[in-house]
């Protein structure tokens, strides 16, 4: 018999501290104990500048916390050596206030990107970057070179980029800060099927129009470093 999965990635005790040159040290998150669940979507909102974009960053491994650690499941993977952890990350599909993408390739090209180390033939990947253009409603974006695009866009092909590996652990930071009502409603609609394909979908914002969509199981608030459940 398969071992099961972990369904749980979680924090425990999970702190961050930065200093600013000459300056004094500033707790970003303080103490951080949270399961997030798979299957599920958590919805975590909070002020600008509470450390919503910080947590995100510490639970998809790009960011070590001070101190405490991130399990996946009994994994520590936050206590993980780089290369390990780096493995890891491919079951995470990450699309962060920054959409990153690379301005000389097209849009289509960006979302292939993350399937070329996993190993995806070309045909595949073709096919399944469209898809995923496709699930954020950008097909015709495909074409489209990624300097040519508004900031909704940059941010929806993000967003494709991320589900593109039918990842187990979805992070998304602020998704429909952009996005006009149709588009904001295509994203919930998208974030909704990663759920219902069993992904852990982790999202955080402050617009009222993701608050106040049907589609967190599960609430939080985050301020000034300390998060509860809503």
């Amino acid at each position: 018999m398969a071992e099961a999965r972990p369904r749980t990635l979680r924090c425990e005790g999970v702190r961050v501290a930065r200093r600013r040159p000459g300056g004094p040290e500033r707790l970003v998150l303080d103490a951080v104990d949270v399961a997030f669940e798979l299957g599920a979507v958590s919805l975590i909102t909070g002020p600008t500048g509470a450390g919503k974009s910080t947590l995100l960053q510490v639970l998809g491994g790009l960011l070590r916390p001070t101190e405490g650690a991130v399990f996946d499941g009994d994994r520590p993977v936050s206590r993980w050596v780089a290369a390990h952890r780096d493995r890891w990350r491919r079951e995470v599909g990450m699309a962060t206030q920054d959409p990153r993408l690379l301005d000389d390739l097209s849009a289509l090209e960006n979302v292939i990107l993350p399937l070329v180390p996993r190993g995806v033939g070309v045909d595949e990947a073709r096919e399944r970057a469209r898809a995923a253009l496709r699930s954020v409603g950008s097909a015709a974006l495909a074409p489209a070179r990624a300097a040519a695009l508004s900031g909704g866009e940059r941010q929806r092909v993000a967003l494709a980029r991320a589900l593109v590996v039918a990842p187990r652990w979805l992070l998304v930071d602020e998704p429909t800060a952009h996005q006009d009502a149709t588009a904001t409603d295509v994203v919930l609609a998208a974030l909704a099927r990663a759920r219902g394909a069993g992904a852990g979908v982790v999202v955080t914002g402050h617009d009222p129009r993701l608050i106040d969509a049907d589609l967190a199981d599960a609430r939080f608030t985050l301020t000034d470093g300390h998060l509860e459940r809503a």
